[in-house]
């Protein structure tokens, strides 16, 4: 018998937003951003074609109905993906993964090392408040760190680094945001989504997130604890010479706008998104 899939009790509507909320963006062909709420999640291939697309990531705690009419509005009628892949398993990108999972009767896939969090094991580090950089950091108190339950719904992906329901792409593993945060990079033209990897705005600041506007950043602050992994996942990425980015946070970003910036952000990764103090920074980084 399958296991019931549950949230932690904490998983409750959060009334934050930004001006793009529902503003969809096809960026290449067969991808798809669409923004819910203050996070981004993925549709690669064409909903309105049965199991002939993959939503990346689930968004925030009761959005499911959100993230459906969003795709209503710009694919028409949607039919069941081939399955849900996850990015990593903080509340903001598996937030309406049960309700859209059951609806669809689909599998979710993510990196073995994300399955603790992903199947009632092991909550994450709480949120650093003491965090530098705004207003959206103090207020992170808010957010869930417990995890939920997928139970045998949840599959984790083969080391061999195919993604069974996206042929064409590969996942990357980039850890330092969570210990099994993944990225995706397509062969044919180096399309990445790359999660929370780096992101496209500053996530601390309260005023950023509301207008989105786009500087290239490192991962969200408040939810980071490892800054060494994190630092060498971006480096990875960037020697990856991606063409396009879709991040969790912020508009995606192309071409020689995005590898300049990443350049940048791999070079002064100390300066531009270690905090110079919370929680879980190690001084030596600096």
């Amino acid at each position: 018998m399958e296991q019931e899939m549950e949230y932690s009790k904490e998983y409750r509507y959060i009334p934050m937003t930004t001006l793009t909320d529902g503003v969809g963006q096809m960026v290449a062909q067969d991808l798809f951003c669409l923004p819910i709420q203050v996070v981004n999640v993925c549709v690669v291939g064409n909903p309105s074609v049965e199991n002939e697309w993959v939503l990346v990531d689930a968004g925030m705690p009761k959005s499911a109905d959100h993230i459906l009419d969003g795709l209503t509005k710009y694919f028409g009628a949607v039919h069941p993906p081939k399955g849900i892949v996850l990015t990593h398993g903080h509340f903001d990108h598996v937030g309406a993964v049960i309700e859209l999972a059951e609806k669809w009767d689909v599998p979710v896939y993510a990196h073995q090392l994300e399955l603790p969090y992903l199947t009632g094991q092991k909550s994450y580090p709480e949120p650093d408040t003491s965090v530098e950089g705004g207003l959206m950091a103090k207020l992170s108190f808010i957010f869930p760190n417990e995890p939920i339950n997928l139970g045998d719904r949840v599959k984790a992906l083969p080391n061999d680094h195919r993604i069974p329901i996206m042929p064409g792409w590969r996942w990357i593993h980039t850890p330092g945001h969570t210990p099994g945060h993944i990225s995706f990079i397509r062969t044919e033209d180096h399309a990445m989504i790359v999660g929370d990897a780096f992101i496209t705005v500053k996530q601390e600041s309260l005023y950023k997130v509301l207008t989105q506007e786009q500087e290239i950043s490192g991962p969200p602050r408040y939810f980071t604890t490892d800054w060494e992994a994190a630092w060498q996942s971006v480096n990875i990425l960037k020697d990856l010479e991606p063409s396009l980015a879709i991040t969790g946070h912020g508009l995606p970003m192309f071409g020689e706008d995005l590898r300049s910036n990443l350049e940048k952000l791999v070079n002064d990764f100390d300066q531009i998104a270690i905090p110079d103090y919370g929680r879980y920074v190690d001084k030596h980084l600096h």
